[in-house]
């Protein structure tokens, strides 16, 4: 099995269990000399969607998935990778019980962007249902996005 860190809506249990049903939650970390951001607005439905950068002195929080190839071939159809919207790269997660190494999917495509409300408040609820500090997640329910209208 490989070791998958989620970032975004797939920090929801549910929506993993739904997404790759074989993949047990291992535990959170965080991606330290990473930020968490947005691009790619012209791919999203709604507006710009998630992926993470390098940034020093910034963190991530993220859940480890325990991953079979059958449900990581779900996920990269899910994530859109086979379309060249996601790929995938390797990256280490500081844990409790020390670093893991583990992939990550980020956008292929230029930061810069806002993500919809909706879009947001996934993200929010999604890192609030993993058990992300308070802190985080009002981070992301306050960071600035767009209405449908918009």
């Amino acid at each position: 099995m490989a070791l998958y860190a989620a970032y975004a809506s797939n920090l929801d249990p549910d929506q993993m269990a739904s997404r790759a049903p074989h993949s047990p939650m291992r535990g959170t970390g965080w991606l330290s000399g990473w930020r968490l951001t947005f691009g790619g607005q012209d791919v999203g439905f709604e507006g710009a969607l998630a992926t993470v950068v390098e940034d020093d002195g910034e963190q991530v929080f993220v859940v480890i998935y325990d991953v079979p190839a059958w449900d990581e071939k779900e996920l990269d159809s899910w994530e859109g990778a086979a379309l060249g919207v996601y790929r995938k790269i390797r990256v280490r997660v500081e844990t409790l019980d020390g670093d893991v190494l583990c992939w990550i999917y980020v956008l292929d495509d230029y930061e810069g962007g806002l993500p919809s409300a909706r879009y947001l408040g996934i993200l929010a609820d999604a890192a609030e249902a993993a058990g992300a500090p308070d802190d985080y997640v009002k981070d992301l329910r306050t960071r600035p996005c767009k209405s449908l209208g918009d």
